[in-house]
């Protein structure tokens, strides 16, 4: 089941854990600095947008492909978020990008992140970056090394 979920007001950062709700997660301030927002979220994916702004343009005034490859791995990322039993950490230690077209300043960019493969240490996701009209930006990959919540609360039982 996919829910609409909203990014939390600006300058607040919650901490919360992991797990099927997706939408609760802690951002990081970057997404704040960088303009993301968290739209959907459903068991496996998430969709997160961002829109286009000067300062994020290369020298031939296209949005920074490095821009695009944030707002993939953080797509990405947050799917993972999603899973049961929840992921307490996820850090993307391969990321691949295909950069398809190119993203317009000012333009609403959609990136839709899937769990390919959850493990209990790794994870394999996979994203599809879409401009305002529906063109594909880019096409992304990623592996993660993941700490699931339970892993998470054993090492601090003690």
């Amino acid at each position: 089941m996919n829910k609409k979920v909203a990014s939390p007001p600006r300058g607040e950062v919650p901490r919360s854990g992991g797990g099927a709700g997706g939408g609760a997660m802690a951002h990081s301030p970057a997404w704040e600095w960088l303009g993301f927002r968290l739209v959907e979220t459903g068991e496996g994916k998430a969709v997160v947008e961002m829109t286009g702004t000067a300062d994020m343009a290369n020298h031939s005034g296209v949005v920074h492909g490095g821009m695009i490859s944030t707002l993939a791995d953080t797509a990405m990322g947050r799917s993972l978020r999603t899973l049961t039993p929840g992921v307490a950490r996820a850090m993307s230690f391969d990321l691949k990008l295909n950069f398809i077209n190119a993203a317009k300043v000012g333009e609403s960019l959609r990136a839709t992140g899937h769990v390919i493969h959850a493990g209990r240490r790794t994870a394999v996701t996979e994203c599809r970056v879409e401009g305002s009209d529906g063109r594909l930006i880019a096409t992304a990959s990623a592996t993660f090394a993941v700490t699931r919540d339970e892993e998470k609360s054993e090492v601090h039982a003690d």
